[in-house]
């Protein structure tokens, strides 16, 4: 069963920083080039960034550039969204899949940056 589960969200000040987690089971993770995408409220899902499948190059959106990061740790079949300087811009669910899109979307984790 394809199956991808993201965690690492919550409530953070601007400015603060989170690191998001995505764990896959049932897929060949390490084969497939990942994204961290978002959906804010009232807004379509977009995406934030992704990553090749070796993990050697990353592609990031222009409102994350320069405050995200992605890695991958294929041993550990595991997506991280690292977010720094954080706005209030950046609140929405997000969620990882692969690129282009194909897998079963997780439940997403909650991304709150508010003072």
């Amino acid at each position: 069963q394809q199956q991808l589960v993201e965690s690492g969200g919550g409530l953070v000040q601007p400015g603060g920083s989170l690191r998001l987690s995505c764990a896959a089971s049932g897929i060949r993770f390490g084969i497939y080039a990942m994204g961290w995408y978002r959906r804010a409220p009232g807004e379509q899902r977009e995406l934030v960034g992704s990553i090749t499948s070796g993990g050697g190059s990353t592609i990031y959106a222009d409102p994350v550039k320069g405050r995200f990061t992605i890695s991958r740790d294929n041993a550990k079949n595991t997506v991280y969204l690292q977010m720094n300087n954080l706005k209030p811009e950046d609140t929405a669910v997000y969620y990882c899949n692969n690129i282009p899109a194909r897998l079963p979307w997780g439940q997403g984790t909650q991304v709150t940056v508010s003072s």
